[in-house]
């Protein structure tokens, strides 16, 4: 049973930790949802060897002394690695040590698992963790001949464990401390109290804490009598036939939060750490690698007072359980001692080291995360290879008895709560408490529509992405859209190929996903954003209804246009806009007004206004505004000149003189300019050119009915617009000097963003924004958008955002031919098309966070509430990358046969020939030679390939002898790719 919250506050929690992540790579487990399926299925990962050094399924013989034990625990892939995804070059993964490349790639997951993004989190987050000393800079040393010239400096800083935390903080960019931890085996389980000491003491505000021990090819150990290693591969931890254990890889590293800041921040809690406890046996044993039952047994009881709990309430311990004669009796004695005077057998044992045999420096957290994963499940997993206990272990008066089957948890009533144990050689003990995670209230369930996000740093891992998301949302329905919504957009960084799908509930966005398009799936740039206004004609009852009842900043915007209308109009247009469903008389007389051209275009500018607020609460701001005759206003408004209750009483009244106007109507005619003027006689007026052929013609109604067969005599298909009025045309020139009257009453500012004019194409000056001249000459001329488009076209890439009723804006955006680059996007839904607001809006949203625009997430929450839970993480794409040492070739057979990487695949696309020029040649030869690629292009970044300084010192070395520049490092990094760095060595050159 857990603690609720209640039970949580009467408690004081406040030196309590929550796990709130983790990842692992441990012998036959990719991640954690294998590990804990092979540890409850009673799996024994150890890979046994025959004499050719191939895996077999037997196990060996026993060993006599001194020979090695052709048996160890494999990590799958441990000699491939995406570079790529953590910016590196080729090169520098090569000499990368695959140790360090395992324990980035599984920080990144425990991260990614949390549901945190390091560039998004604003608190700090340390790393504290170590590794073991591996073989791999003897091999990197017996193969330079691969690497380029690198340095000794640099193959240390490679493969140091020094630099195992702090190129974790460097990569991942965390902030907080990045702590190696070097205690032998009991490393990372230390590296987890020091987390945790560090979390209460405020030096971060998220802890990542782990190991890592990764030896490629494995490490045989050598069996020695009375040694650690087990003569026949296998670990029988206290049992009568126990001879040590086996080697292995493996990595693991657990998130740590303050218990308060996770149930504060919607954290999936996976386990509470109660109390942790750090000591050393001294001088009190017989010898230095010797285990201490007083050391052992003093820090399990430290461990038990810093959580605050009674040893009775203990009802699994994980111990260190390395299999061996000697260690095992003290162990289970000193947990005796520490326990006290308990009832027999009233707490389970066991050891993941029968399962994955020793990690080392991994060891602790191994046995950490199996407990967590325990507690989260509500099951003891089974140690194996117990049949007999060890003569030398009274278990039948402790309270300890070894669990050999998988069993439910019960702990009638309380919480359930274990320890963990590991211990250094050398003496250094550590103790963990952990207590299953609190009962928390579940997210409310909606049917809202979400917006899910995707992205990878090329177009195959983006689509095993979606395929991960899929099987995740079809293996667990029970989850909260919302959640999975949050923690995709807020726990996982944007990179550059992107996808997004938006949905309803589970079946929705499955369908969404395997049925997307090309618009929901694009490559992430700079891009900017234009604000597209629409004019009269999109409006209808109901339009925004979804986005007025969900998102505050729309609700806030209409509310506020309402207050000032109602006493100038008489009603609240709110009546109009949003009626009652329910209610048949109410939608009647909405659907009479909204005809209305009064009511009309009050509607479409509100609506259109408070969308702009939306998107600015999204977080996304305009560089250029646009509007098409009404929505010129709204366009002016958002930039600036207007206050809302100005614009809003010029639209009022620009409505009005138009509703007063004789008979007109307008009419869409798909010819160019030139061709259409000479048809235009007597009333009608050319009203808008929107596009090469693209036209609006306005008029009293009758002749533009003739205008109209004429077309059609011509085979033209025209189309009458939903605009009861003839703007544009002659018909409003007697009203012209009133409206110009209006406009000098109200307030008029500058522009303070760019605005493009419709009726002259360009830019609206400052002069022009506050001269109602403008204005009134804005009413009676033709509306040129087509132009505006062009001009907006020239500039650099953007997404082209309707902000308004209707789709208008966008199709003519993206059918002109001048469009190029630049992407289009629709916020609200035309009003023949039954796609919801909510739907319409937020796959707008994807669409431009596809494009590369940054979105506030918290903004498009609204502010409610969201929870972080456990999602696929990023999909690697993984590439082998090992130097073996020429000895080490023959000793086992791995999966993989090359000995140096090939170069990433996305940096050998596209690489256009280099000129015939001896120096870009050097330059390009000396690029790709120290980055390890096969060729580069005149325009790659050297460092966004990959470089750093150091190899920035090699390609200038290599380059010192074939130019008469004296170049320096600095040189490289003022002109970082081929072109500029040729350029420079020829500007420098002596005359």
């Amino acid at each position: 049973m857990s603690a609720s919250l209640d039970v949580l506050e009467e408690e004081d929690r406040s030196a309590h930790l929550a796990v709130v992540g983790l990842a692992c790579r441990l012998p036959g487990a990719a991640n954690a949802a294998e590990f804990w399926s092979n540890l409850a299925g009673g799996v024994e990962s150890i890979t046994f060897f025959g004499p050719d050094g191939q895996p077999c399924a037997e196990p060996p013989t026993e060993r006599t002394v001194g020979e090695a034990v052709p048996a160890f625990g494999l990590v799958t892939d441990a000699d491939r690695f995406d570079a790529q995804s953590f910016g590196m070059s080729p090169q520098e993964a090569l000499m990368l040590d695959p140790q360090h490349r395992v324990f980035l790639e599984c920080a990144r997951e425990a991260l990614e698992d949390a549901g945190y993004d390091p560039a998004r989190y604003r608190g700090a987050i340390g790393v504290y963790a170590g590794g073991s000393e591996t073989d791999y800079l003897s091999a990197l040393r017996a193969r330079r001949d691969l690497l380029a010239g690198a340095s000794d400096w640099q193959l240390r800083l490679a493969t140091g464990v020094d630099f195992l935390t702090s190129r974790v903080a460097y990569k991942l960019g965390l902030r907080g401390p990045a702590v190696t931890v070097q205690t032998a085996c009991s490393t990372s389980l230390v590296a987890i109290h020091l987390a945790a000491q560090a979390l209460l003491a405020g030096d971060c505000d998220i802890a990542l804490a782990g190991g890592a021990s990764v030896h490629v090819p494995p490490r045989f150990g050598h069996y020695s009598e009375g040694g650690p290693l087990s003569p026949d591969g296998r670990c029988r931890a206290f049992d009568a036939r126990a001879q040590g254990t086996v080697g292995s890889n493996g990595a693991g590293i657990v998130v740590l939060k303050r218990l308060a800041d996770a149930l504060e921040d919607g954290d999936t809690i996976r386990a509470v750490l109660r109390g942790t406890a750090v000591n050393n046996d001294a001088a009190g044993k017989i010898g230095f690698t010797a285990p201490s039952v007083e050391g052992q047994s003093r820090v399990i009881e430290t461990a038990l007072h810093a959580a605050g709990v009674d040893p009775a309430s203990i009802s699994y311990l994980e111990a260190h359980g390395t299999g061996t004669r000697l260690g095992d009796p003290i162990e289970v004695a000193a947990l005796t001692k520490a326990f006290g005077a308990l009832e027999p057998r009233s707490c389970w044992l066991g050891s993941v080291k029968t399962n994955i045999g020793h990690t080392d420096a991994a060891a602790g957290v191994a046995g950490f995360i199996k407990t967590v994963l325990a507690l989260e499940h509500r099951k003891v997993p089974p140690s194996l290879n117990f049949e007999r206990p060890n003569p030398e272990i009274d278990f039948e008066h402790g309270p300890f008895r070894v669990n050999t089957e998988l069993r439910d948890w019960d702990t009638h009533g309380h919480p359930r709560r274990a320890g963990v144990s590991s211990l250094g050689i050398g003496g250094t003990n550590a103790h963990a408490v952990l207590e299953e995670a609190p009962t928390l209230p579940g997210s409310e369930r909606s049917r809202a529509p979400r917006l899910m996000v995707l992205s990878a740093h090329g177009p195959a891992s983006l689509t095993r992405a979606v395929e991960r998301l899929e099987g995740h949302l079809r293996a667990h329905p029970e989850v909260e859209l919302g959640d999975v919504a949050w923690t995709l957009q807020m726990g996982r960084a944007a990179h550059k190929h992107r996808a997004f799908a938006v949905g309803q509930d589970t079946p929705d966005v499955l369908r969404a996903l395997s049925e997307q398009d090309g618009s929901a799936r694009h490559e992430a740039c700079e891009r900017q954003v234009v604000f597209m206004f629409p004019g009269h004609g999109g409006q209808h009852v109901g339009m925004g209804r979804e986005l007025y009842d969900s998102q505050p900043a729309f609700r806030e915007a209409v509310d506020a246009c309402r207050a000032h209308l109602t006493p100038l109009l008489g009603f609240d247009l709110g009546t109009v806009l949003h009626p009652d469903p329910t209610d048949a008389a109410a939608l009647e007389q909405a659907s009479a007004r909204m005809g209305e051209f009064v009511t009309g275009q009050l509607s479409v500018f509100v609506i259109e206004y408070a969308v702009a607020r939306l998107w600015k609460r999204w977080g996304v701001q305009p560089s250029a505004v646009v509007g098409h005759s009404l929505g010129a206003y709204a366009a002016a408004t958002v930039a600036g000149v207007f206050r809302l209750e100005d614009a809003l009483r010029l639209v009022l009244e620009r409505s009005r003189i138009l509703a007063s106007l004789p008979a007109g109507a307008m009419l869409a005619v798909p010819l160019p300019e030139p061709e259409l003027a000479p048809l235009l006689h007597g009333g009608l007026a050319l009203a808008a050119v929107n596009g090469p052929a693209q036209c609006a013609v306005s008029g009293p109604v009758a002749e533009i009915e003739t205008l109209q067969a004429r077309l059609m005599e011509r085979g033209v298909e025209s189309k009458l617009l939903r605009i009861p009025g003839a703007g544009h045309s002659p018909l409003v020139e007697p009203s012209l000097t009133a409206f110009t009257a209006c406009v000098q009453r109200v307030e008029r500012r500058p522009p303070q963003l760019t605005w493009i004019s419709d009726r002259t194409g360009v830019a609206v000056t400052a002069e022009e924004a506050v001269d109602p001249a403008y204005w009134a000459a804005h009413l009676r001329h033709t509306v040129r958008f087509g132009d505006a488009l062009n001009t907006l076209f020239a500039g650099p890439p953007a997404v082209f955002l309707e902000v308004g009723p209707g789709r208008t804006l966008a199709t003519l955006a993206r059918q002109n031919p001048a469009a190029g680059p630049h992407l289009t996007a629709a916020t609200l839904p035309h009003p023949a098309d039954n796609t919801s607001d909510a739907v319409s809006a937020l796959t707008a949203a994807g669409r431009l966070w596809c494009a590369g625009v940054a979105i506030s997430w918290q903004g498009l929450h609204g502010g409610v509430a969201r929870r972080r839970v456990p999602l696929p993480t990023y999909p690697f794409e993984r590439q082998r990358y090992l130097v073996e040492a020429p000895a080490a070739a023959a000793t086992v057979a791995l999966p993989a046969t090359s000995v140096s990487p090939l170069p990433e695949p996305e940096l050998m696309m596209e690489v256009p020939e280099l000129p015939e020029d001896e120096v870009v040649r050097r330059v390009a030869a000396a690029f790709a030679e120290v980055l390890g690629l096969a060729r580069v292009g005149l325009h790659d970044n050297f460092f966004a390939l990959g470089g750093d300084s150091l190899m920035a010192a090699q390609v200038i070395a290599r380059l010192r002898p074939h130019v008469a520049t004296p170049l320096k490092v600095k040189a490289l990094f003022r002109a970082p790719t081929v072109a500029r760095l040729t350029r420079f060595i020829a500007e420098s050159s002596p005359a």
